[in-house]
């Protein structure tokens, strides 16, 4: 059935902000006007007057379903026996009955890339998923969709602890650098023995998404927060010739036109309390900073250190140091999408688009502001788990 949004603010983060109707059929957003009117019967009115409508919003980087609420520390986000786990797979821990889940889409999100955590160099295969069903498989946008690497004080710690390898961060970088010769080794590898046989038969998970990384297929995603991680993860990227995108940044700020000349996006967040040292230099200017610097940046708030749920008023708090409030709408959405790859499903309402749809009763960076409807691909969503 063929659902008519009518009159309310259409929020399309592409196109400007106006009262009007979205039409929806066969999941997609069929039509964006002014003023919609249909014949036909078989058609479900949405009265959205007075009501914002939006896109649903995307965080690309999450663990939730794996970092569970009350669970307490059995948790599965981090294989911790091994600094290169490039193997596991989010999407094999991922749990879509987390309540989290619930209040995510309370919180207006439908589309997330889920990652394994930052204990490992090398941690595993991330994901994106949107929240549409019970069962993972069918929630699968893209998998593995990055390969998650992790700088700094985390890998430091959990390997350093173990009095293994890598306890600084010159072991870090070796561990990298190790790890994408071996893959480099096993592609020339596997090119002659196809060339000499037509069939390769030694094969091996931990090399094939490495090479996945240096074909340009998914990016790697790098955990750093202090600037010179950032540096040393574009240092390698670029010995190896593969695409990387920062995650968290907390002193993005200080190399922002390093970035821009790299062309390299950044996932930026938590803004939360500075509880170790590579948060020292935490600050929301960072926001507003490498926005301005054009920077490439979406906002996370990885999730479960800060509730995704409040992942708008956690945005709406950069205003306060000067970010623009459509910059931060585009951080939940546009720019996630293209840093994702998927902007031209998602991300804006756009004729063409997934019907990924979010009616909210007040403007999304209210506190008090609420989602009442929730579609994905044009299909209205309530959390499964009750």
């Amino acid at each position: 059935m063929k659902k008519l949004i009518k009159g309310g603010t259409l929020v399309t983060i592409t196109s400007g902000t106006f009262v009007g109707d979205l039409l929806i059929e066969n999941g997609k957003i069929k039509k964006i006007a002014k003023s919609i009117n249909l014949k036909e019967k078989n058609v479900e009115i949405i009265d959205a007057a007075g009501k914002y409508v939006l896109p649903g919003f995307i965080d690309a980087h999450s663990h939730i379903g794996l970092f569970e609420e009350g669970i307490g520390f059995m948790q599965d986000g981090n294989e911790m026996t091994d600094p290169v786990t490039p193997d596991v797979r989010a999407i094999d821990a991922f749990n879509p009955y987390d309540v989290a889940i619930k209040r995510a889409l309370n919180g207006g999100f439908t589309t997330v890339m889920i990652v394994p955590g930052s204990a490992n160099v090398i941690g595993g295969q991330g994901a994106i998923i949107k929240f549409k069903s019970h069962i993972v498989d069918y929630c699968i946008v893209k998998s593995p969709a990055g390969l998650k690497m992790a700088t700094g004080e985390n890998p430091k710690r959990v390997y350093g602890e173990m009095k293994k390898m890598p306890s600084t961060r010159m072991g870090i970088a070796a561990v990298m650098r190790n790890y994408f010769m071996k893959v480099q080794d096993y592609m020339e590898k596997k090119k002659r023995a196809l060339e000499k046989d037509g069939v390769f038969l030694d094969r091996d998970p931990k090399l094939e998404v490495g090479e996945l990384v240096l074909k340009g297929e998914i990016p790697a995603r790098v955990h750093a927060h202090r600037a010179q991680d950032i540096v040393t993860a574009i240092r390698i990227a670029k010995e190896f010739g593969f695409k990387i995108v920062i995650e968290h940044g907390t002193e993005a700020y200080k190399v922002a036109d390093y970035l821009v000349e790299h062309n390299v996006p950044v996932v930026v967040g938590p803004h939360d309390f500075r509880s170790k040292i590579e948060l020292k230099d935490l600050t929301y200017e960072n926001v507003r900073i490498l926005n301005e610097k054009g920077v490439l940046t979406a906002i996370m708030v990885d999730h479960p250190v800060i509730h995704l749920e409040f992942a708008n008023v956690h945005a709406a708090l950069a205003m306060k140091y000067g970010a623009k409030k459509e910059d931060l709408l585009k951080m939940l959405t546009i720019n996630p999408a293209k840093i994702l790859g998927i902007d031209d499903r998602v991300g804006s309402l756009e004729v063409g688009k997934d019907a990924d749809i979010v009616i909210w009763d007040n403007d999304p960076f209210l506190p008090q502001a609420r989602v009442e409807k929730m579609f994905i691909e044009g299909q209205e969503i309530k959390w499964w788990g009750e």
